[in-house]
Parts: C-alpha cells; sequence; structure tokens
C-alpha cells in the first residue's frame, strides 16, 4: 500500500447526509472486497446514526453478512452491559440483529485489567490477521471508523500520553482518560489503526468546529496523527467546518 497522505476533507450539508456518505463508503469499501471483510468500529455519539443506518431495511441488505467481521477501535473498561461500553451500543445499534456472533469481536473487558484486556485482543485480531507483524501491503482492516474528541484525542490515544508514541504493540491499555467518561480504556495504537485501505473519520456539530480549527491548523493531535496507510479520509458536517473554509476539496 502506498505511504500515508494528507487526508481528503469531504464536507456534507448536515449531520443526516454524513452518516449517509458515510454510510455509502462502508459499503463501498465491502463491494471491493469479494472475501472475508474487517471493518473497525468506533465509539462516542458521533456514528450512532451511521449504525442505524446500516442496520436499517433499506441498507442492511447491502451488507454480506456473513463475509464481514467487526472490530472496536478502543474501548471503556466497563462491562458489556454498562451503556458507557462502545461495542454494546454498536450491537444493540445493529450487530446483534444482523452479524452473526462469531464475527463480532468485543474488547473482552472482563479481563483483570486494561493491560490484559489489551494483550488478549492483540491476540484475536494477530490470529484474525495469520501473524503478529503488519504488513503494509496486507492491510489487517478494510476499512477503520475514527473519531475526534475536544481535546484532539482519536480512539482512547490522547495527547501527551505515552501510549500515543506505541509503534511495538497493537493494543494497549490505557489506565486513565483525559476526558470524560472518566474510566480505564483500551485501545488499538496508530500502527495497528493504520493498518487498513481506509480510514474515516466523522466530525460533525459545532461543538466540533474548535478541534477541527486545531486539526486543520496542523496541530499536532492524536486525530492528526492518525493516518491510514491507504486513504484518510475527513467527513464534516457543515457545522464542524471552520470559517476560513469553504466548501468539499
Amino acid at each position: 500500500m502506498a505511504q500515508a497522505v494528507q487526508p481528503k476533507l469531504i464536507v456534507e450539508a448536515d449531520a443526516e447526509a454524513l452518516a449517509r456518505a458515510a454510510a455509502e463508503r462502508v459499503l463501498a469499501r465491502i463491494a471491493a472486497n469479494a472475501g472475508r471483510i474487517a471493518i473497525c468500529l468506533t465509539g462516542g455519539s458521533s456514528p450512532r446514526t451511521l449504525y442505524q443506518l446500516l442496520g436499517s431495511e433499506a441498507w442492511r441488505g447491502r451488507i454480506p453478512w456473513e463475509r464481514v467481521h467487526w472490530f472496536i477501535g478502543d474501548e471503556r473498561f466497563v462491562p458489556d452491559s454498562d451503556p458507557l461500553n462502545n461495542m454494546a451500543v454498536a450491537r444493540a445499534t445493529f450487530l446483534d440483529r444482523h452479524a452473526p456472533a462469531g464475527h463480532i469481536h468485543p474488547i473482552p473487558t472482563t479481563a483483570d485489567n486494561p493491560d490484559a484486556a489489551a494483550e488478549a485482543y492483540a491476540r484475536e485480531l494477530q490470529a484474525f490477521y495469520g501473524g503478529d507483524q503488519l504488513d503494509p501491503a496486507r492491510p489487517l482492516f478494510d476499512l477503520v471508523l475514527m473519531g475526534a474528541g475536544p481535546d484532539g484525542h482519536t480512539a482512547s490515544l490522547f495527547p501527551g500520553f505515552p501510549e500515543i508514541e506505541e509503534t511495538r504493540r497493537w493494543v494497549v491499555g490505557v489506565p486513565k482518560a483525559n476526558v470524560a467518561p472518566f474510566v480505564p480504556r483500551v485501545s488499538l495504537t496508530l500502527p495497528a489503526l493504520a493498518s487498513c485501505r481506509e480510514m474515516l473519520f466523522e466530525i460533525a456539530g459545532q461543538d466540533k468546529r474548535p478541534i477541527l480549527t486545531r486539526l486543520c491548523n496542523g496541530e499536532n493531535l492524536p486525530a492528526l496523527r492518525a493516518r491510514s496507510n491507504g486513504e484518510t479520509v475527513w467527513l464534516v458536517d457543515k457545522a464542524a467546518l471552520p470559517e476560513d473554509i469553504r466548501g468539499p476539496r
């Protein structure tokens, strides 16, 4: 795969249009692979409309569920019954009704601690991949969904925290969070997230405008450092768009 390049910025009219555009990109990546497909989901509020679309009558028939495996880029270290659990939200929204149970790959928050959960998930990812060394020519994921937090974090990689500098491990425990909810986390690392054909950020709403401004200005934040070895796309609605940027590019 090609070396990571600058993100492509696509602007949609509003959050609903953004979710539809994201759904089309997910389906395009699925359609491009005739074999086994791996999608890495994200948590937070940004992807919920997308997940609702993927599970809706109009969209779910376009997904070859028997070929798609669903992973998660980070998780709050809380039980899967906790409403803060990222994969539990995705499962309740669309996965449990449509995806084969063996194709849903949550981070195991029943482990003793976040580090143990990270080691277990790394083993699961490596077993799925068929090796413990990532090959740029053979990406782990077809698509990785991402978001940008108000401090510039992405997944659970927070600015100034040591986990953002990890280059060897695929998954790390994060003992504390920089933003609410202040619970321990487990997160894929930048190299593992980069091993994808497409990394797709969803950034929507006026409250995201300050952080998007900082990212567009090139501030060295995790959400800017996260790049696919293939294509990186920032899908943004007009409410989040900095005033000095006009239209899609």
